[in-house]
Parts: C-alpha cells; structure tokens; sequence
C-alpha cells in the first residue's frame, strides 16, 4: 500500500523536444484520448519548455491536466538575465515546477545551494517543487547510492517546511538510467525511496510527509513497467520523458494505471 494519502502523479517532462506547435499538438491530442480514461484514479501534469507555457496553458484552461514547468529561478525579481520567477510562472497557471534534474546538474552545473534557492522559491509562490534526486552510476558501483540520495535531499530541503496549502515532490531519477531505455529494478526503486521518505520524515515530520509529500520514480519509464512504480511502497507515480513525447505511447501508459 502507499504510505501517502496523496493520488498517484504522473508529470510528462517534454524537454527541449518539441516546438511551440508540436507542443500543443500534443497537449491537444493527450486531452482527447484522456476522455476515455478514467482520471479520477491519478493527478496529470504536463511540463513543456518555457516558451510554449503560454500556449499549451491556453488549451488546459477548465481541465484537470495540471501545467509544470521545467525549472524556476530562486528570486521574485531582478537582473537576472535568462531566469524566470515563480511569480511569474504562478501568473502562467504553472502549479509544478521540476528543480534540479539531473541535466541541469550535468550541463548547467546546477549547485546543491542553488537548488536549495530554487526550493524555497517555489514553495513561497505556492507552487509545487519537484526534487529530482539520483545517484551517477560511479557513486553506484561505489556502494554509495543511498547516501548520495539522502545528501541531495537533506541539502535541498535544509531549514524548508511544508505550511499547510503547500505541497512537495521528490522524483528518484538513477542519473545512469535517464535516456538509456532501461528502468532499474522496482524493488530497488522501492527501497531508495523508503531512504527519501526517511529522510524527509526526518527533516519535515512524518504527518507532512503523509498528506503533503509524493515520492515518485523517473528513467526509461514506459507502458511495459509503469504499473510497478506506482501505488508500490513508498512510490506514488512517475516522471515520464521519452514515452510523453507521442500522444498514443504516453495514453498507453496511462491506461496501465
């Protein structure tokens, strides 16, 4: 059973994929085929690219698909050529923002310090953060997976709370499986976010972890393994890249739900 009162989330991360149009072709094409799929089992969010928020905002106006961003800058205002405000993606009807992903880490050559801002700017915005948290496959083979994990999250959520109206979610995304096609083993992913889940209790309290946090899994989830890594343990729903990217592969997901 799921140690969360919480309805399993699935967010669609599109990346730097798709353009304005192809964006909101496909943000169409996903509301058609959700009519024939009961929605009331799960919570949906879709995460384009910044310029096409405006745009795919518009056609999931009234509807129960959520609008997610793909990153957030940590001020409300300034010379920060480049950087978007979580006022500002609030103003768009953005409600989930993904923080730290591992990409970002990689290319951006994002801080622990920097996500911890990124954190707390989301959070007195209201919107929801998506922690993504993972281990490279060298810290794997090391044996120092677990802790690795549980440092990301200590470090992001360090002095943060959960005040009542808020929400937190944190995605176990094994860094050396993103792109690769190949899911780890649902077991193991069932254990790592038992250590998320301790160390957030630990930092936030078990009752806020219960009815305000979500644990989630990304990396090569698809149609054939997504029922494993949801309602699983801890685990209450996936971050999902490639298999959103075409409207009848992310609705065959969708179904197995």
């Amino acid at each position: 059973m799921p140690t969360t009162t919480l309805r399993p989330l699935v967010l669609a991360n599109w990346k730097m994929n798709l353009s304005i149009e192809q964006s909101v072709l496909l943000a169409r094409g996903l509301l058609k085929g959700l009519a024939g799929i009961k929605k009331s089992t799960f919570d949906l969010g879709l995460c384009p690219t910044y310029p096409a928020l405006p745009a795919v905002a518009r056609v999931l106006q009234g509807k129960k698909v959520a609008l997610g961003a793909q990153d957030v800058f940590w001020k409300p205002v300034g010379p920060y050529t480049g950087e978007v405000s979580p006022a500002v993606l609030s103003e768009l009807g953005v409600e989930y923002v993904l923080v730290a992903h591992s990409e970002r880490r990689q290319y951006l050559k994002e801080t622990d310090t920097m996500v911890h801002q990124k954190i707390l700017s989301a959070l007195s915005e209201r919107l929801t953060p998506v922690l993504c948290v993972g281990e490279t496959f060298a810290e794997r083979q090391s044996g120092q997976k677990d802790v690795v994990v549980a440092r990301q999250v200590s470090a992001a959520l360090q002095g943060a709370s959960l005040p009542k109206g808020t929400r937190l979610v944190v995605a176990y995304e094994p860094v050396w499986v993103i792109g690769s096609g190949q899911a780890v083993d649902p077991t193991e992913a069932r254990h790592t976010a038992q250590v998320i889940r301790q160390s957030l209790i630990d930092m936030l309290g078990a009752a806020a972890v219960a009815s305000q946090v979500r644990i989630i899994y990304g990396g090569s989830v698809d149609p054939s393994n997504i029922s494993a890594f949801v309602n699983e343990g801890p685990l209450s729903g996936v971050l999902v890249g490639g298999a959103s990217l075409e409207a009848k592969r992310f609705l065959a997901l969708l179904r197995q739900l």
